[in-house]
């Protein structure tokens, strides 16, 4: 393991640290950055995702989808859990704590903007972090590989319809070409510029090495890639988290509820349907992460850099690394309960 995923709750603490210091300090570096939009899009935020999330889009190897049929209920419940389950509480968990509970404390229009940016977080499963905590877990690497590649030929499909009927059903305007812009961008493209990069590599004759070289020489670019873009989302956030704190809490209160209980309900189907437990572990943890870049870009594009949701979507950042590793602790911790199950 290297020390980026050692430390990685102390570099995306840092870079957020950085970033809201940045943000106070030097308001005019970020208001120009904001003023660097095509269609929707800012170029700065696109620039830095693809970067980190191109290295990651190589990794996924589409000839592993035929081991599918090996090994079935890792992966069913795996689409289960990203695409009829989660979607749908964290839109019910929005709307309980945004148009109930916390009802009093926002504004009906911020409280609107705040359930958009946890339902685009809700239809954004993990697609690059969950290498890190399969990692963490002793997760089949290439199992989880399965299960990655699967996932992202789903979102491709089903990120903007399940987004658009959430967000209408919350009686958000949902513009739709803006979505469908988003996807191609951010799931769509990196997705074929990765496995163009494979196959060219694999022409290549160096039986796989050439593929290993390359993510090698590409790793500190997303890295690079993920912890500037924290810096430059919190940076964009920095007024607001400073002046109203209150809502940075009301909004990872029902993330945090939303994570740990996607997880156990996900863990204990695992038990139930007796998998092994480097299967059943990134299995979880897909389901229970965030491909957080997606919604972010997303949440930009359709809202605007400071709006509420976009800001949902950074606290989103916020709240996923500590209490992800969180998970993988509890994960290490009770692998005993799987390996009871095979004796």
């Amino acid at each position: 393991m290297g020390i980026f995923e050692r430390y990685l709750s102390v570099w995306v603490a840092a870079s957020i640290a950085i970033g809201v210091g940045l943000g106070v300090l030097c308001p005019p570096v970020f208001e120009f950055v904001t003023t660097m939009t095509y269609a929707n899009v800012n170029l700065v935020v696109a620039i830095f995702i693809w970067i980190m999330i191109y290295p990651m889009m190589v990794q996924i190897d589409f000839s592993t989808i035929k081991e599918v049929g090996k090994n079935p209920q890792g992966l069913v419940l795996t689409i289960i859990i990203n695409w009829l389950v989660k979607p749908f509480t964290m839109a019910a968990l929005g709307w309980l704590f945004f148009e109930g509970v916390f009802a009093n404390y926002v504004s009906p229009e911020t409280a609107q903007e705040y359930i958009a940016g946890m339902i685009l977080l809700g239809v954004a499963p993990c697609t690059a972090m969950v290498f890190v905590w399969s990692q963490l877990t002793k997760g089949d690497a290439n199992y989880t590989l399965v299960q990655v590649s699967v996932n992202d030929v789903i979102m491709i499909f089903a990120f903007a319809p399940i987004a658009g009927l959430l967000l209408g059903v919350s009686d958000i305007h949902v513009p739709w070409d803006t979505l469908f812009i988003s996807v191609v961008l951010y799931v769509l493209l990196p997705l074929m510029a990765g496995i163009y990069t494979r196959k060219k590599l694999n022409a290549s004759g160096k039986n796989g090495t050439a593929i290993e070289t390359l993510l090698a020489k590409l790793k500190p670019f997303s890295v690079v890639g993920l912890l500037a873009t924290v810096v430059l989302l919190f940076g964009f956030q920095a007024n607001t988290i400073i002046s109203k704190p209150m809502n940075i809490l009301l909004i990872a209160i029902p993330l945090i509820l939303q994570t740990y209980g996607i997880f156990f309900i996900a863990y204990f189907a695992a038990l139930k349907l007796k998998l092994k437990h480097n299967i059943a572990a990134p299995a979880c943890l897909i389901g229970t992460s965030n491909f957080f870049e997606l919604a972010v870009a997303v949440a930009i594009s359709l809202f605007g850099l400071h709006s509420g949701a976009a800001l949902a979507t950074v606290v989103g950042v916020l709240v996923e690394v500590p209490v992800m590793l969180s998970l993988v602790a509890i994960v290490n911790k009770t692998k005993h309960w799987f390996d009871l199950q095979t004796h």
